[in-house]
């Protein structure tokens, strides 16, 4: 369905005579409006494939950007799969789709191959997008344009009101999505949040040409696009909370069978890790290593567990404590990076001195730019290139360090003058950083 009436973003632009303030901090000059119902109410959820078809071919004949979203259960059920997939488009309405009933969406996604998709914090949902089959050629990420753009806030309730006017109702972000059927106000909030992401896109797209910005948001973009599915962690076990009280070997192979157990107890049951051991609590047995079900009972996490529960933790417990010397988990994981930078002025000081000038030129650009440093360049990436730098001294060898570590032109082009001259600092030299033309 078409939308006659005046678009969110015009709205907004023409409340604040064309444009959000300098500091990007609130474009609007009048009280926001609540959002309270999508424009053609709440659409019917997709469940099987006859309307399935029908959308895939609406969507295939809508007109501009495609709004997407997703709701997950994170908490609540184990993975991070999509639970609702919403979609927006001009000339196409909302669409609720149901991602359990209808598994396979690669028709939808082909459909809409070639169009601009437009998502808020995109790195969040494309995984879960790409589980079942849709995957963008190209985006438009409005989280990531407020960030370079300066707003202090970029949560999308945040960016709907400062930019375009409107409140919307958060309440429901954080429910178990996989619950069937939907209430009607977890849908309702569900299709608001596209309501408005498309219009969110324009208005953020003007601002960022505004400033000069927007051929970096479009680097941006499609470095998100192009990568590729993010590999497995390893020993992702040894994220577990509290992990740093654990210090003997011993006790880290009791946290990693406690772990491991816990995580094929939440895939079979299919409910979140946490729900069926905490990770306080497997830190508390990893540090006492009960001898038995009665010790392990007295831990605290433990009390209410039953004695089939009981019996299958200890049986961890009782594995991690039978391995040799050999089996066990080495402390800490294998270092691939630089050491920690507290590290650097007793390991290395001319390094040190290096990140030092670095981080205070980067912070200073930054400021002037009105981004967080995160996004003028990664603190990884500096870190890296400080550690060990080129051989050759010069821009030519940082632009290629910086793109050998997956820096954008962009940040290249405005970082390398930077690194330039801060991987010539020595060890003692006073770092000063002021105010940087660009």
């Amino acid at each position: 369905m078409t939308d006659a009436h005046e678009t969110a973003a015009d709205r907004s632009l023409r409340t604040t005579g064309g444009a959000p303030p300098d500091d990007a901090g609130s474009s609007v000059t009048q009280a926001p409006t609540p959002l309270l119902e999508p424009r053609e109410g709440i659409p019917p959820v997709i469940a099987d494939a006859g309307a399935l078809a029908e959308v895939t071919a609406a969507f295939a004949a809508g007109t501009g950007p495609v709004a997407v979203d997703a709701e997950r259960a994170s908490g609540y059920r184990y993975g991070q799969r999509a639970y609702l997939v919403q979609l927006r488009r001009q000339g196409a309405g909302t669409a609720l789709i149901d991602p359990v009933a209808c598994p396979d969406l690669s028709g939808l996604g082909a459909a809409l191959s070639g169009t601009e998709w437009v998502l808020h914090a995109a790195t969040q949902d494309l995984p879960c997008l790409r589980e079942i089959g849709m995957v963008p050629s190209t985006l438009f990420d409005t989280e990531l344009a407020g960030r370079l753009a300066g707003f202090p806030r970029v949560g999308l309730g945040a960016m709907v009101e400062n930019v375009l006017g409107f409140v919307l109702e958060k309440g429901h972000s954080a429910v178990d999505w996989s619950t069937r059927p939907l209430p009607e106000p977890w849908l309702r909030y569900a299709a608001l949040d596209v309501e408005l992401l498309v219009d969110l896109r324009d208005a953020l797209e003007k601002e960022l040409e505004r400033q000069g910005k927007l051929e970096w948001a479009r680097q941006e973009f499609d470095a998100i696009a192009a990568a590729p599915p993010a590999e497995p962690r390893k020993d992702p076990w040894r994220r577990t909370s509290g992990m740093h009280k654990v210090r003997r070997r011993r006790q880290l192979a009791v946290v990693r069978e406690l772990w491991q157990t816990r995580d094929h107890v939440a895939q079979r049951r299919d409910v979140s890790p946490g729900k069926v051991l905490g990770d306080a609590a497997i830190v508390e047995a990893a540090l006492a290593q009960p001898a038995n079900t009665h010790a392990l009972a007295a831990l605290h996490g433990f009390g209410r567990v039953n004695r089939r529960q009981l019996d299958q933790w200890q049986a961890a417990v009782d594995r991690a404590r039978s391995l040799t010397e050999s089996q066990l988990p080495q402390p800490g994981q294998a270092v691939t990076g630089p050491p920690p930078p507290r590290a650097w002025a007793d390991k290395d000081p001319a390094a040190a001195a290096r990140l030092s000038a670095a981080r205070a030129a980067v912070s200073a650009l930054a400021e002037e730019l009105a981004m967080p440093q995160e996004n003028l360049i990664t603190p990884d990436t500096v870190r890296r290139v400080c550690w060990q730098p080129p051989k050759e001294s010069g821009a030519e060898a940082v632009t290629e360090a910086l793109a050998a570590h997956g820096a954008r032109p962009w940040q290249v082009e405005l970082v390398t003058p930077l690194l330039v001259e801060a991987l010539a600092a020595q060890p003692g030299e006073q770092q000063e950083a002021g105010p940087r033309a660009v």
